[in-house]
Order: C-alpha cells, then sequence, then structure tokens
C-alpha cells in the first residue's frame, strides 16, 4: 500500500516545497523578488519589485513596463525579464 506522502521528510521534493506557504517549507523563503525588465520600445533595463504595488514606467521613454494586481505585478504584453539575485 503506497500513500501519497511516501517522500523523505528531510528531503522533500522541490515541486512540493514550491506550493507550500512561505513559512511552512523546510526552509523559510519569500515568494517575492526583483527583476531586471526590459522595455520593449527602447530596450533599456529597469529593476522591478515583484509585488510593485504602483505602475512602473521606463525611465528613458516612459513606457508602462508593469501594473499592480491584489498579488504580484502583470508585467506589460511585450515586456521580458529576469530574476536578480539567482
Amino acid at each position: 500500500m503506497v500513500l501519497s506522502c511516501d517522500y523523505d521528510m528531510l528531503h522533500p521534493p522541490a515541486a512540493l516545497e514550491l506550493r507550500k506557504h512561505k513559512l511552512k517549507r523546510l526552509v523559510q523563503s519569500p515568494n517575492s523578488f526583483f527583476m531586471d525588465v526590459k522595455c520593449q520600445g527602447c530596450f533599456n533595463i529597469t529593476t522591478v519589485f515583484s509585488h510593485s504595488q504602483t505602475v512602473v514606467l521606463c525611465g528613458s521613454c516612459s513606457a508602462v513596463l508593469c501594473q499592480p494586481t491584489g498579488g504580484k505585478a502583470r508585467l506589460t504584453e511585450g515586456c521580458s525579464f529576469r530574476r536578480k539575485g539567482d
């Protein structure tokens, strides 16, 4: 008989750890991060917080890079990003 929770408690699978609440993980870690966002018009790179609560504009061309939502910020279509610090 195999149960759905048959896994090593000291070394849980990464997919299972990501689904848990940030305080209930084996090692606590935040869900938020900083990211470099490339503007679709002028290709200028701007640092943006993933859970930004304000509209972020490009510094050189004033294009909207991301819109706030209830949680994570939604990137504008055409903008690319990468996580910082990894």
